[in-house]
């Protein structure tokens, strides 16, 4: 027999020593990773980040990122503002569950003022500007706020104005069998329990527990209405402790878009007076003289606005928009399921590629950065993360949801909802006279798009891509349909657990430790060949449920 050769082997109290003589970690730096000269441009699916240590509990890890320079979110989450993605029901329930939900404007000014206006009332802590009412205004006015705005505890002055004498209060049980004509003098609470003015919140929340009353108004010492308090409030702050509030004023934060164009400056006032505390400037191409002009009349007129500008793919881009005063950047061009810019105009950048290098020179001026698009599950939302995003903006992922513009249909036997781009020819014609509302144009089809308003207004699509005073519309995106993904109740709690079990596994605590460790070169990554990309997937299964969350 041969004679044995025996291997040295290293005793087993020595490997982490022996670990410590490697000349760098295992994998990729971000840096290494991200070289554009080597790897070219790489998408969310072209790596992977190497799992680290835990020596902590997935609850534990914080998700809290900073949004622009002034506005804090518990959830790094926000939708898109696509008319089949976020209207008044996706922006209260994404704030409510720690995100936040930009209102779209393809619509007309007043209809999207109305919509801010409704996030602004939906939970407040001291609301100063409630709805008041007189005792000659009716049953019917009451009704009307209740289908409006969702509520009908009203305060009744002897004016209808706040800073008048508090009469009464008017509450659904009080105006229920009544006659809509039916004025408010004979229906209207007189028993009231009050607070007095400089009341603290916590204690007029006590006074609201112990009187068992719907609403508690805060008088001054002569008895005048300053404010209100309401008792829904105090569940909401038990029931959605991750709710996205201004922290003075205790309202959910509300954000809309606008475009460039001269009118837009109209209807920016509109959604200021309703309380906006967010504009995204929306346009696929931000480096432009039109979004310049615009950020700087913004932050002249409305100085406490913030603005996230947008959108780039490049330093260059991003460098333009920071200098005019960009309060954060968001960063996508053609990487949206439902765009076919890069595809048309031959523009664009792959998406992880464009977020790092923005994010990269961004962060030298304490400018977050918002990933919009790609987004197709937990996964590219840390990678997004990972490469220095602040957040991530989706729509695809969040259409089809309950809370999304539109009814559902059944298409080849699958609930489904509509989800359009901006870009593609049905939202273009949004608006204009004899358009069909349908969002995929064919008589008879029952694939409705949200009905917005049948006035008529400029078309954001068109000014979206700057294409409104052009004769032939070219689309840079197309209209489908996306499957029933029930509330985001339930589906957006799943991706906030689901990043909290990812950095997990990466062993970073928080969104911020994550970044650190990517920038320290403590994070790693590894390239994804095609064939990783296939076995890191479902394979060799004749066939599969897929459940993502219970």
């Amino acid at each position: 027999m041969p004679a044995s050769s025996k291997a040295t082997v290293l005793p087993f109290a020595d490997a982490l020593a022996h670990l410590a003589t490697y000349q760098c970690l295992d994998g990729l730096s971000v840096k290494d990773l991200m070289d554009s000269r080597v790897h070219g441009g790489l998408t969310y699916n072209d790596f992977l980040m190497l799992p680290g240590k835990i020596d902590f509990p997935a609850s534990d890890v914080i998700t809290d990122t900073r949004i622009t320079r002034n506005v804090v979110l518990k959830t790094p989450f926000m939708s898109s503002p696509m008319d089949t993605v976020t209207e008044t029901d996706m922006a209260i329930n994404l704030a409510l569950l720690g995100g936040i939900g930009v209102i779209h404007h393809n619509q007309s000014p007043e209809s999207q003022a109305a919509m801010v206006r409704a996030v602004k009332r939906h939970e407040n802590g001291f609301i100063a500007d409630p709805v008041v009412f007189s005792p000659n205004h009716t049953v019917a006015d009451v009704l009307d706020i209740k289908a409006r705005l969702g509520f009908c505890g009203i305060p009744i002055t002897e004016t209808g104005y706040l800073g008048a004498k508090l009469v009464g209060i008017v509450t659904s049980r009080d105006v229920q069998f009544e006659s809509p004509e039916t004025l408010l003098r004979d229906v209207m609470t007189t028993s009231l329990v009050t607070a007095p003015q400089g009341v603290t919140l916590a204690e007029a929340n006590q006074i609201l527990r112990s009187s068992k009353k719907g609403k508690l108004p805060i008088v001054d010492d002569q008895g005048r209405l300053t404010s209100l308090l309401a008792r829904s409030d105090l569940l909401k702050n038990q029931n959605y402790p991750l709710a996205s509030k201004n922290p003075n004023s205790k309202q959910l934060y509300a954000a809309a878009a606008v475009g460039t164009r001269p009118s837009d400056r109209e209807r920016l006032k509109l959604l200021v007076e309703a309380g906006l505390d967010i504009v995204v400037l929306d346009s696929s191409q931000g480096n432009s003289v039109f979004q310049v002009d615009m950020l700087q009349w913004i932050k002249q007129t409305f100085p406490k606005l913030d603005v996230i500008a947008g959108n780039v793919v490049t330093r260059e881009q991003a460098a333009n928009l920071i200098a005019a005063g960009a309060d954060a950047l968001r960063v996508g061009m053609g990487s949206g399921s439902i765009c076919i810019t890069q595809e048309v105009m031959a523009v664009g950048r792959p998406q992880a590629t464009a977020v790092f290098a923005v994010a990269e020179f961004a962060s030298k001026f304490g400018i977050p950065v918002i990933a919009d698009g790609g987004i197709s599950n937990v996964g590219h939302i840390v990678k997004a993360l990972s490469l220095g995003a602040s957040a991530v903006m989706m729509g695809g992922l969040l259409a089809g949801t309950a809370e999304a513009p539109g009814e559902y249909f059944y298409h080849d036997g699958k609930r489904v909802k509509s989800y359009r781009g901006m870009g593609s020819l049905e939202a273009m014609e949004q608006g204009r006279p004899g358009a069909s509302d349908q969002a995929n144009g064919k008589p008879g089809s029952t694939k409705h798009a949200p009905h917005i308003s049948s006035k008529l207004h400029e078309n954001a699509a068109t000014t979206r891509y700057f294409s409104e005073s052009s004769a032939v519309k070219v689309a840079q995106g197309v209209s489908g349909d996306v499957q029933d993904k029930g509330s985001i109740k339930a589906f957006v709690p799943y991706l906030h657990v689901g990043v909290q079990h990812s950095l997990q596994d990466i062993g970073v605590r928080s969104v911020s430790e994550l970044q650190a460790g990517v920038k320290e070169g403590r994070v790693r990554f590894e390239l994804r060949t095609p064939s990783a990309q296939v076995e890191g997937g479902v394979h060799g299964l004749h066939s599969y449920t897929k459940r993502l969350y219970a």
